[in-house]
Protein backbone atom coordinates (compact mmCIF):
# COMPACT_ATOMS: atom_id res chain seq x y z
CA UNK A 1 0.00 0.00 0.00
CA UNK A 2 1.44 3.77 -0.80
CA UNK A 3 1.72 6.11 1.95
CA UNK A 4 -1.46 8.93 1.73
CA UNK A 5 -0.60 12.07 2.40
CA UNK A 6 -2.41 15.29 2.43
CA UNK A 7 -1.18 18.87 2.22
CA UNK A 8 -3.07 22.36 2.26
CA UNK A 9 -2.55 26.14 2.27
CA UNK A 10 -4.98 29.15 3.24
CA UNK A 11 -2.66 31.83 1.80
CA UNK A 12 0.62 33.40 1.64
CA UNK A 13 2.03 36.57 2.70
CA UNK A 14 2.83 39.10 5.24
CA UNK A 15 1.71 37.04 8.00
CA UNK A 16 3.31 38.32 11.16
CA UNK A 17 2.70 36.95 14.93
CA UNK A 18 3.12 40.52 15.98
CA UNK A 19 0.04 41.29 13.68
CA UNK A 20 -1.72 38.00 15.13
CA UNK A 21 -3.51 37.82 18.51
CA UNK A 22 -4.46 34.52 20.24
CA UNK A 23 -7.79 34.20 19.51
CA UNK A 24 -7.34 34.73 15.57
CA UNK A 25 -4.68 32.54 15.48
CA UNK A 26 -6.89 29.85 16.97
CA UNK A 27 -9.46 30.40 14.61
CA UNK A 28 -6.62 29.87 11.54
CA UNK A 29 -5.82 26.67 13.39
CA UNK A 30 -9.16 25.46 13.92
CA UNK A 31 -10.20 26.13 10.25
CA UNK A 32 -7.04 24.46 8.68
CA UNK A 33 -7.35 21.58 11.19
CA UNK A 34 -10.99 20.83 10.32
CA UNK A 35 -10.68 20.85 6.60
CA UNK A 36 -7.19 18.69 7.01
CA UNK A 37 -9.53 16.41 8.96
CA UNK A 38 -12.29 16.17 6.58
CA UNK A 39 -9.29 15.08 3.37
CA UNK A 40 -7.90 12.43 5.77
CA UNK A 41 -10.65 10.94 7.00
CA UNK A 42 -11.20 9.94 2.78
CA UNK A 43 -7.89 9.09 2.44
CA UNK A 44 -7.57 6.72 5.39
CA UNK A 45 -10.88 5.00 4.42
CA UNK A 46 -9.91 4.23 1.24
CA UNK A 47 -11.00 7.43 -0.77
CA UNK A 48 -9.30 8.79 -3.85
CA UNK A 49 -7.02 11.90 -3.78
CA UNK A 50 -9.70 13.81 -6.36
CA UNK A 51 -12.35 13.37 -3.69
CA UNK A 52 -10.06 13.79 -0.77
CA UNK A 53 -8.83 17.60 -2.30
CA UNK A 54 -12.13 18.54 -3.34
CA UNK A 55 -13.78 17.95 -0.11
CA UNK A 56 -10.94 19.54 1.60
CA UNK A 57 -11.06 22.18 -0.41
CA UNK A 58 -14.89 23.17 0.40
CA UNK A 59 -14.01 23.19 3.98
CA UNK A 60 -11.83 26.07 3.29
CA UNK A 61 -13.97 27.53 1.24
CA UNK A 62 -16.73 27.62 3.49
CA UNK A 63 -14.84 28.97 6.49
CA UNK A 64 -15.01 32.75 6.46
CA UNK A 65 -11.13 33.48 7.41
CA UNK A 66 -9.50 32.64 3.68
CA UNK A 67 -10.27 34.32 0.78
CA UNK A 68 -12.15 32.09 -1.17
CA UNK A 69 -16.04 30.93 -1.29
CA UNK A 70 -17.62 32.44 1.37
CA UNK A 71 -14.73 34.74 2.30
CA UNK A 72 -14.01 35.90 -0.80
CA UNK A 73 -12.67 39.22 -1.70
CA UNK A 74 -14.72 42.18 -3.28
CA UNK A 75 -13.60 43.38 -6.78
CA UNK A 76 -13.98 46.87 -7.66
CA UNK A 77 -17.51 46.78 -8.59
CA UNK A 78 -18.36 45.80 -4.86
CA UNK A 79 -18.57 42.51 -6.45
CA UNK A 80 -17.79 38.68 -5.33
CA UNK A 81 -15.81 36.46 -8.14
CA UNK A 82 -14.25 33.27 -7.94
CA UNK A 83 -11.93 30.70 -9.86
CA UNK A 84 -11.15 27.08 -9.14
CA UNK A 85 -9.51 24.40 -10.52
CA UNK A 86 -8.72 20.73 -9.96
CA UNK A 87 -6.25 18.26 -11.44
CA UNK A 88 -6.47 14.54 -11.21
CA UNK A 89 -2.82 13.12 -11.67
CA UNK A 90 -3.91 9.42 -12.61
CA UNK A 91 -5.62 10.83 -16.03
CA UNK A 92 -3.88 14.34 -16.31
CA UNK A 93 -8.19 15.53 -16.73
CA UNK A 94 -7.99 18.65 -15.06
CA UNK A 95 -11.90 21.26 -14.96
CA UNK A 96 -11.09 24.80 -13.61
CA UNK A 97 -13.39 28.22 -13.62
CA UNK A 98 -13.11 31.70 -13.56
CA UNK A 99 -15.36 34.13 -12.56
CA UNK A 100 -18.20 32.40 -11.04
CA UNK A 101 -20.75 34.23 -9.09
CA UNK A 102 -22.84 33.00 -6.11
CA UNK A 103 -21.91 29.44 -6.27
CA UNK A 104 -21.32 28.14 -2.96
CA UNK A 105 -17.79 25.68 -3.36
CA UNK A 106 -16.78 26.84 -6.66
CA UNK A 107 -14.30 23.84 -6.48
CA UNK A 108 -17.31 21.32 -7.37
CA UNK A 109 -18.36 23.40 -10.07
CA UNK A 110 -14.67 22.91 -11.12
CA UNK A 111 -14.38 19.15 -10.68
CA UNK A 112 -18.11 18.86 -13.30
CA UNK A 113 -16.59 20.94 -15.70
CA UNK A 114 -13.59 18.04 -15.74
CA UNK A 115 -16.51 15.50 -15.86
CA UNK A 116 -19.00 16.79 -17.37
CA UNK A 117 -17.85 18.08 -20.66
CA UNK A 118 -14.99 18.25 -22.95
CA UNK A 119 -13.35 21.56 -22.00
CA UNK A 120 -10.99 22.23 -18.66
CA UNK A 121 -11.71 26.35 -18.49
CA UNK A 122 -15.22 27.51 -18.28
CA UNK A 123 -15.45 31.27 -17.40
CA UNK A 124 -18.08 34.07 -16.79
CA UNK A 125 -21.92 33.68 -17.59
CA UNK A 126 -20.85 30.52 -19.15
CA UNK A 127 -19.90 28.75 -15.87
CA UNK A 128 -22.00 29.85 -14.14
CA UNK A 129 -25.32 29.47 -16.76
CA UNK A 130 -23.06 25.72 -16.45
CA UNK A 131 -23.53 25.65 -12.84
CA UNK A 132 -27.59 26.02 -12.70
CA UNK A 133 -27.12 23.11 -15.45
CA UNK A 134 -25.53 20.98 -13.00
CA UNK A 135 -27.74 22.12 -10.05
CA UNK A 136 -24.59 23.35 -7.92
CA UNK A 137 -25.67 24.88 -5.00
CA UNK A 138 -26.44 28.81 -5.11
CA UNK A 139 -26.25 31.28 -2.39
CA UNK A 140 -27.28 34.91 -2.23
CA UNK A 141 -24.53 38.12 -2.46
CA UNK A 142 -25.52 38.43 1.22
CA UNK A 143 -23.74 35.08 2.10
CA UNK A 144 -20.60 36.31 0.58
CA UNK A 145 -20.59 39.83 2.36
CA UNK A 146 -18.13 40.48 4.60
CA UNK A 147 -17.91 43.88 6.53
CA UNK A 148 -13.58 43.02 7.00
CA UNK A 149 -13.84 42.35 2.77
CA UNK A 150 -15.92 45.45 2.26
CA UNK A 151 -13.52 48.03 4.50
CA UNK A 152 -10.58 46.16 2.53
CA UNK A 153 -12.00 47.00 -0.94
CA UNK A 154 -12.85 50.87 0.32
CA UNK A 155 -9.43 51.18 1.67
CA UNK A 156 -7.99 49.71 -1.92
CA UNK A 157 -10.28 52.31 -3.42
CA UNK A 158 -9.28 54.99 -1.18
CA UNK A 159 -5.04 54.51 -2.48
CA UNK A 160 -6.37 53.42 -6.05
CA UNK A 161 -4.31 50.12 -5.22
CA UNK A 162 -5.36 46.33 -6.23
CA UNK A 163 -4.29 44.74 -3.12
CA UNK A 164 -3.07 40.62 -2.28
CA UNK A 165 -5.61 39.67 0.46
CA UNK A 166 -2.82 38.63 2.92
CA UNK A 167 -0.42 42.46 2.29
CA UNK A 168 0.66 44.55 4.50
CA UNK A 169 -2.41 46.10 4.78
CA UNK A 170 -4.93 43.46 5.23
CA UNK A 171 -3.57 42.14 7.90
CA UNK A 172 -3.49 46.02 9.30
CA UNK A 173 -7.44 45.47 9.19
CA UNK A 174 -6.88 41.81 10.09
CA UNK A 175 -6.07 43.22 13.74
CA UNK A 176 -8.14 45.60 14.09
CA UNK A 177 -10.92 43.68 13.89
CA UNK A 178 -8.99 40.71 15.38
CA UNK A 179 -12.21 39.62 17.49
CA UNK A 180 -14.55 39.18 14.48
CA UNK A 181 -15.34 35.89 13.53
CA UNK A 182 -16.30 36.95 10.12
CA UNK A 183 -12.17 38.59 9.02
CA UNK A 184 -10.63 36.42 6.53
CA UNK A 185 -7.51 35.94 4.45
CA UNK A 186 -5.71 33.82 2.10
CA UNK A 187 -6.33 31.64 -1.74
CA UNK A 188 -7.12 27.82 -0.60
CA UNK A 189 -5.89 24.54 -1.95
CA UNK A 190 -5.15 21.35 -1.33
CA UNK A 191 -2.54 17.78 -2.60
CA UNK A 192 -2.85 14.59 -1.58
CA UNK A 193 -1.65 11.22 -2.47
CA UNK A 194 -4.15 7.96 -2.05
CA UNK A 195 -3.92 4.33 -0.92
CA UNK A 196 -3.23 3.43 -4.61
CA UNK A 197 -0.34 6.23 -5.30
CA UNK A 198 -2.97 8.65 -7.08
CA UNK A 199 -2.53 12.22 -6.83
CA UNK A 200 -4.71 14.89 -7.09
CA UNK A 201 -4.58 18.98 -6.09
CA UNK A 202 -7.25 21.50 -6.01
CA UNK A 203 -7.11 25.30 -5.23
CA UNK A 204 -9.91 27.96 -4.82
CA UNK A 205 -9.71 31.95 -4.81
CA UNK A 206 -11.83 35.22 -4.36
CA UNK A 207 -8.46 36.79 -6.35
CA UNK A 208 -7.44 40.41 -5.55
CA UNK A 209 -9.55 42.81 -3.41
CA UNK A 210 -10.19 46.07 -6.23
CA UNK A 211 -9.29 44.15 -9.07
CA UNK A 212 -10.72 45.63 -12.31
CA UNK A 213 -10.74 44.57 -16.01
CA UNK A 214 -11.57 40.84 -15.36
CA UNK A 215 -8.60 40.01 -13.91
CA UNK A 216 -7.41 36.55 -13.79
CA UNK A 217 -4.92 34.96 -11.60
CA UNK A 218 -2.76 31.49 -11.79
CA UNK A 219 -5.77 29.76 -9.51
CA UNK A 220 -7.74 28.74 -12.65
CA UNK A 221 -4.73 28.09 -15.02
CA UNK A 222 -3.87 24.08 -14.95
CA UNK A 223 0.30 24.31 -14.88
CA UNK A 224 0.24 27.65 -13.07
CA UNK A 225 -1.62 27.91 -10.02
CA UNK A 226 -2.55 23.74 -9.57
CA UNK A 227 -0.78 20.80 -11.49
CA UNK A 228 -0.89 16.86 -11.02
CA UNK A 229 0.94 14.19 -12.30
CA UNK A 230 1.26 10.24 -10.87
CA UNK A 231 5.22 10.17 -12.23
CA UNK A 232 5.43 13.50 -10.15
CA UNK A 233 3.56 15.12 -7.68
CA UNK A 234 0.50 17.42 -6.74
CA UNK A 235 0.75 21.04 -6.75
CA UNK A 236 -1.33 23.77 -5.38
CA UNK A 237 -0.12 27.55 -5.34
CA UNK A 238 -1.06 30.60 -3.58
CA UNK A 239 0.50 34.13 -4.11
CA UNK A 240 1.06 37.43 -6.49
CA UNK A 241 -0.58 35.11 -9.69
CA UNK A 242 0.89 36.89 -12.34
CA UNK A 243 4.09 35.38 -11.09
CA UNK A 244 3.28 31.97 -10.71
CA UNK A 245 1.70 32.19 -14.32
CA UNK A 246 5.05 34.03 -15.88
CA UNK A 247 6.99 30.98 -14.69
CA UNK A 248 4.22 28.14 -14.76
CA UNK A 249 5.23 27.82 -10.91
CA UNK A 250 2.87 24.05 -10.42
CA UNK A 251 3.93 22.38 -13.18
CA UNK A 252 7.11 23.25 -13.02
CA UNK A 253 7.95 21.66 -10.08
CA UNK A 254 6.92 18.60 -11.72
CA UNK A 255 9.24 19.10 -14.71
CA UNK A 256 12.11 20.07 -12.29
CA UNK A 257 11.28 16.35 -10.69
CA UNK A 258 11.19 14.88 -14.16
CA UNK A 259 14.04 16.22 -15.73
CA UNK A 260 16.81 16.81 -13.14
CA UNK A 261 15.35 13.73 -11.40
CA UNK A 262 16.03 15.48 -8.02
CA UNK A 263 13.41 15.51 -5.12
CA UNK A 264 10.45 16.69 -4.59
CA UNK A 265 11.58 18.78 -1.45
CA UNK A 266 14.53 19.79 -4.07
CA UNK A 267 12.18 20.95 -7.12
CA UNK A 268 9.53 22.80 -4.74
CA UNK A 269 12.20 24.86 -2.86
CA UNK A 270 13.83 25.76 -6.18
CA UNK A 271 10.25 26.57 -7.86
CA UNK A 272 10.29 28.95 -4.64
CA UNK A 273 13.56 30.42 -5.45
CA UNK A 274 12.78 30.98 -8.40
CA UNK A 275 9.92 33.45 -8.02
CA UNK A 276 11.70 34.91 -5.18
CA UNK A 277 14.33 35.99 -8.25
CA UNK A 278 11.67 37.78 -10.70
CA UNK A 279 10.22 39.33 -7.58
CA UNK A 280 7.44 37.03 -6.78
CA UNK A 281 6.09 36.37 -3.58
CA UNK A 282 4.12 33.22 -1.77
CA UNK A 283 4.44 29.74 -1.52
CA UNK A 284 3.09 26.49 -2.63
CA UNK A 285 2.08 23.11 -1.14
CA UNK A 286 3.26 19.76 -3.21
CA UNK A 287 2.61 15.55 -1.93
CA UNK A 288 4.27 13.05 -4.37
CA UNK A 289 3.39 9.29 -4.81
CA UNK A 290 5.64 8.09 -1.86
CA UNK A 291 3.62 10.45 0.91
CA UNK A 292 5.98 13.18 0.87
CA UNK A 293 5.26 16.37 1.34
CA UNK A 294 6.96 20.00 0.69
CA UNK A 295 5.65 23.45 2.23
CA UNK A 296 8.42 26.26 0.75
CA UNK A 297 7.47 29.57 0.57
CA UNK A 298 9.45 33.36 0.17
CA UNK A 299 6.96 35.54 2.64
CA UNK A 300 6.86 35.78 6.14
CA UNK A 301 4.05 33.26 6.55
CA UNK A 302 1.98 31.07 4.79
CA UNK A 303 -1.17 29.14 6.54
CA UNK A 304 -0.43 25.88 6.01
CA UNK A 305 -0.85 22.26 7.13
CA UNK A 306 -0.38 18.67 6.34
CA UNK A 307 -0.76 14.69 7.90
CA UNK A 308 0.96 11.71 6.01
CA UNK A 309 1.26 8.05 7.41
CA UNK A 310 4.24 8.24 8.87
CA UNK A 311 3.30 11.96 10.70
CA UNK A 312 0.63 13.39 12.82
CA UNK A 313 -1.34 16.52 11.95
CA UNK A 314 0.85 19.58 11.60
CA UNK A 315 -0.71 22.94 11.70
CA UNK A 316 1.96 26.22 10.72
CA UNK A 317 1.37 29.79 9.71
CA UNK A 318 4.81 31.48 10.76
CA UNK A 319 8.29 31.36 8.79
Amino acid sequence: MNKIALAIHGGAGTILKSKMTAELEKEYRDGLRIALDMGWRILTGGGTALDAVEQTVCELENFPLFNAGKGSVFTHDGKNEMDASIMDGATHKAGAVAFVKNVKNPVKLARLVMQETEHILLGGDGANEFAREMQIEIKPDEYFFTDFRYQQLLEARRSNQVQLDHSAGALELIKEESLNPKSQIGTVGAAACDSMGNLAAATSTGGMSNKRFGRIGDTPIVGAGTYADNETCAVSCTGHGEFFMKTLAAYDVAARMKYKNISLIEAANEVVENLRTIGGEGGLIAVDCFGNVALPFNSDGMYRGFVTADSEMTIQIYR
